[in-house]
């Protein structure tokens, strides 16, 4: 029955049959009021329904009022409590109150915004009435202003007027409540200007379309008449339009690639249309010129590589610290300060596990370096 709670026809006979025909398990749940029949119509009862909802987090209504209830509880009636409690009995009852009041507020501001993010999007996307869709929308801005003041509340409870009950209560749960619970608040916060200007272009968008259709129905009357050219001025405005509407399909052609023009499907199908349209025009084919013993002579690069093991190999029997060692080395080609520099941070990286990489550094050329010996 919860699952089909916004349907209206949940009939006693389907009931009846889910129970395997025992028709005293649904007279029991009649007479404890956890279900109510109308006439041959079953439904769950309101406080196990909204039950359900709050248990499963289905419900997609938008209820400030429960957290500034609570907040009112919080200020007005726990805390106050708590301070003029006499023993430490009583004021741990007020603590564990003011504890689990936070606790729903953060999560139910957090649940708030979610539902109302999807409820603006259902509202947008599948109410087919322009004027419930747009009513909807400024109702859930209102809702989302309620939210935002509610998060103001909270927060001036949190850093203003509870700063007595949280001096007084040195209770680390409380500090962690409260961190997280400010921590939930600016978080929610930041999600409703998202929220806000998602609803303002929604709202925007739905009367530009509002106004947008009813131009338009207007203007299919006057079509509809015969009116339109003598009660308008559209041909005026379409003499002056050069919107791509209104122009010609442009055409584009194709042009492929030498990649593909070298593929034999592909010339098959070049073949194919020439001879449909009987040009007479057959393709030319072009003779590359024959290859020069210049063009067959074999030609080598040759690059001297540097052999990082090589160079920490003889690093470690060096003496010298790894900057200077890399700065004075002979390398078999000539190597710029700027790539021995580079080689310097290839070794760090490369061999960091055999090296001692102290706290000290150096200065050269307006380089600093650390000082790094072996192991």
């Amino acid at each position: 029955m919860f699952e089909q709670r916004k349907s209206l026809h949940y009939r006693y006979e389907l009931a009846l049959e889910l129970m395997d025909g025992n028709e005293d398990v649904i007279k029991l749940l009649l007479s404890k009021n956890i279900i109510r029949q109308n006439g041959t119509l079953l439904e769950l009862d309101d406080n196990f329904l909204k039950f359900f909802e709050e248990i499963l987090e289905v419900n997609e209504d938008i209820n400030t009022s429960y957290i500034n209830e609570n907040i009112r509880q919080v200020k007005d009636e726990y805390m106050l409590y708590f301070l003029q409690a006499s023993n430490d009995s009583e004021r741990f009852k007020y603590l564990k109150a003011v504890k689990s009041a936070l606790r729903k507020i953060g999560r139910i501001t957090m649940r708030n915004i979610v539902d109302l993010n999807r409820n603006i999007e259902n509202a947008f996307k599948t109410e087919p009435t322009y004027k419930i869709k747009l009513s909807k929308l400024e109702n859930y801005k209102l809702k989302l202003e309620a939210i935002q003041q509610m998060i103001v509340q909270t927060e001036k409870l949190l850093n203003e007027d509870a700063l007595t009950f949280f001096k007084t209560a040195t209770d680390e749960e409380l500090k962690y409540i409260k961190t997280e619970l400010i921590l939930d608040l600016t978080e929610s916060r930041q999600n409703l200007i998202e929220t806000r200007k998602q609803i303002i272009e929604y709202i925007n968008q739905v009367k530009y379309q509002s106004k947008f259709i009813e131009k338009l129905r207007q203007l299919k009357y006057l079509r509809d008449q015969f009116e339109i050219k003598h009660k308008t001025n559209i041909i005026e405005v379409l003499s002056k339009t050069h919107s791509l509407a209104f122009e010609a399909k442009p055409f584009y052609s194709l042009k492929l690639s030498l990649e593909s023009l070298q593929q034999e499907d592909v010339r098959k199908i070049i073949k194919k249309v020439i001879n449909n349209y009987h040009t007479g025009v057959s393709p030319r084919k072009f003779v590359a010129e024959n290859l020069t013993a210049v063009d067959l002579k074999v030609e080598t690069e040759k690059e001297i590589h540097i052999n990082l093991y090589e160079v920490k190999k003889n690093f470690k029997t060096s003496g010298k610290h790894l900057f200077d060692y890399i700065y004075e080395y002979k390398f078999p080609r000539e190597v710029s300060f700027a790539e021995r520099v580079t080689i310097y941070c290839q070794m760090i990286s490369i061999f960091e596990d055999e090296f001692v990489i102290s706290e000290n550094f150096e200065l050269h050329d307006k380089i600093e370096y650390a000082l790094i010996y072996p192991k």
